[in-house]
């Protein structure tokens, strides 16, 4: 499945979270912190959580949501979660 090849994860991610919080994947960088970068808050984290759910068809753990606070972190662990399916 093409689309989730590992090079095409991080700007899909960005999309995904582009689209929620309603702004351009350009703006995204793999530093940009959630809440105080992006101005996410608990309601939009759980949003860009389902979006990345759906997407992939993966799970992301409760326990593993709020150690989640970077573009680039978000993206790690799908690529992660990724290679276990």
């Amino acid at each position: 499945m093409a689309s989730n090849a590992p090079d095409n994860v991080e700007q899909e991610i960005k999309q995904l979270i582009a689209d929620v919080i309603g702004r351009t994947p350009e703006e995204l960088k793999p530093e940009a912190n959630f809440w105080q970068d992006l101005g996410v808050d608990s309601i939009k984290a759980i949003e860009i959580t389902v979006a990345i759910e759906k997407k992939y068809k993966i799970r992301v753990r409760d326990e593993q949501i709020p150690k989640i606070t970077t573009v680039g972190q978000a993206v790690e662990v799908v690529r992660e979660t990724l290679k276990k399916k």
